[in-house]
């Protein structure tokens, strides 16, 4: 009884992180991954342990923008969607990137458009304890626009 609660919870969980293009076949939808206000990859190594990058990019790929700038947070949660941590900023191609951002945790940064990359220790936040082996979620917020991914963990 106890296990099929616990696949619920899962399933529930689960559903909260799907896109909202999950709808059937339609043709007009964006590819996997990418949106209006930029994209998010997936994390490398994958399965990881114990720690990751995770590449994204902000605007289209052309930067027609005009330099813009967005607000982007990146947060990585486990299946029970309970927040785990924020990576920080690595690097980008963008001048936000070398204007002192790099180090700093990806919640709600202001960046121009561009290439960046994330990196996450595989800890949990403000803690030296590292993560269960397991299912990770990541969320890319641009602007409000959301992108979800699916990370492993591997001990």
């Amino acid at each position: 009884m106890l296990n099929r609660w616990a696949a619920l919870v899962l399933v529930l969980a689960l559903c909260a992180f799907t896109p909202k293009y999950a709808a059937g076949q339609q043709s007009s939808n964006p590819p996997r991954g990418h949106k209006a206000g930029g994209g998010l990859g997936q994390n490398y190594p994958n399965p990881f342990n114990p720690e990751t990058t995770i590449p994204f990019t902000i605007g289209d790929p052309t930067c027609s923008d005009g330099g813009a700038s967005h607000v982007v947070s990146l947060r990585i949660y486990n299946i029970l969607a309970q927040p785990v941590a924020v990576p920080i900023l690595q690097g980008g191609s963008s001048s936000s990137a070398s204007n002192g951002l790099a180090g700093k945790p990806l919640l709600n940064l202001s960046l121009s458009c561009g290439q960046y990359t994330a990196y996450w220790d595989g800890r949990y936040l403000n803690t030296s304890t590292e993560v269960a082996s397991g299912v990770y979620v990541y969320e890319l917020v641009i602007d409000g626009d959301r992108i979800v991914k699916k990370m492993f963990v591997a001990k």
